[in-house]
């Protein structure tokens, strides 16, 4: 079936639309634009810790029109045609593959961890990035994931399961009472932020943003920033923090960073070791007229493409 002309589908809230106008630059809108009203590519990565050989891997998707992701070893993309295959493909449903976005997997290739780490994984469910964080150590160190809402923390523990993880001790806790309770105890740590959700944004399905306002957007900002505080706590000297949201909006992004960057002089950002190029812009310098923090330059605003979904990742470093 034909899908509907763009303008005959919903607009996305204006509220919104203004976003888009301030933090998107002019060039890069016409493919901004058209990710709202067409399918999405599915991202999908080996599992090397289910044990299936990559060749196999390979092959399966290969079958399903599978484009490897450049710079990366074991990522393809698959078209938006083959996603109901790719999904309810016996290696999805084993574990040997794991469906994740782009962005989402970049920010683990930021935080960048090593075998034998301690690393704390703030804000862990659903578990993409926990297993991801576990695949790059080989399983061997320690992942303390974190995660305050039963449902989600079971979900979180099945889905561990599954893709095979065994370095991670999983903790039904509020993420912004951790850093109090343990204090300088990890050399990295994931803050993939709880936030409005705009990344879900569709005119394909009104409901995707149902739920948001810019109200919603200040709520979250909140959090994360109780949350970010809770991060840095928990960090060693010399330790790496990755924060990212699946936002656009500075509120929930440059916001949270400015202030905290204001309040702290042991905190740097650094610039992101991403293998893979993915269609991003930098961090603003200023927002509604009021200068940032130079450092927040380096950070990058993943932009919604055929591909990618809007994603906001920085990387810091804590003075040793």
């Amino acid at each position: 079936m034909d899908r509907p002309a763009s303008d005959a589908l919903p607009p996305l809230p204006a509220a919104f639309t203004a976003l888009l106008d301030a933090v998107i630059p002019a060039e890069h809108r016409p493919m901004v634009e058209a990710s709202y009203v067409e399918p999405k590519d599915v991202v999908v990565r080996h599992n090397p810790l289910h044990g299936t050989p990559l060749a196999l891997a390979e092959r399966a998707l290969g079958a399903l029109g599978a484009e490897p992701l450049p710079g990366v070893e074991g990522v393809w993309r698959v078209p938006a045609a083959a996603r109901a295959a790719l999904t309810h493909h016996p290696l999805v449903g084993q574990g040997a593959l794991a469906i994740q976005g782009a962005a989402s997997q970049a920010a683990v290739w930021a935080l960048d961890p090593k075998p034998g780490e301690e690393i704390l994984d703030l804000a862990a469910a659903p578990g993409g990035k926990t297993a991801l964080i576990a695949a790059r150590m080989g399983n061997r160190g320690r992942i303390a994931a974190v995660e305050p809402l039963r449902a989600r923390f079971f979900r979180l523990k099945a889905n561990l399961q599954r893709l095979g993880v065994t370095c991670a001790q999983l903790y039904l806790k509020d993420g912004t009472q951790v850093g109090r309770l343990v204090p300088q105890r990890f050399e990295r740590v994931l803050l993939d932020a709880p936030c409005s959700s705009e990344a879900q944004f569709t005119r394909l399905d009104p409901a995707s943003w149902a739920h948001w306002s810019p109200r919603k957007v200040r709520a979250s900002a909140a959090l994360q920033a109780r949350l970010l505080r809770s991060a840095v706590q928990a960090l060693k000297p010399g330790g790496v923090l990755v924060y990212s949201t699946c936002s656009l909006s500075p509120e929930e992004n440059e916001l949270v960073l400015d202030a905290l960057l204001r309040q702290r002089d042991d905190l740097a950002l650094e610039a992101l070791p991403w293998p893979c190029p993915l269609p991003a812009v930098a961090g603003l310098g200023a927002w509604q007229g009021r200068p940032l923090h130079p450092d927040l330059r380096l950070a990058r605003r993943v932009l919604p493409s055929r591909w990618t979904d809007a994603f906001f990742i920085a990387r810091l470093r804590k003075a040793g």
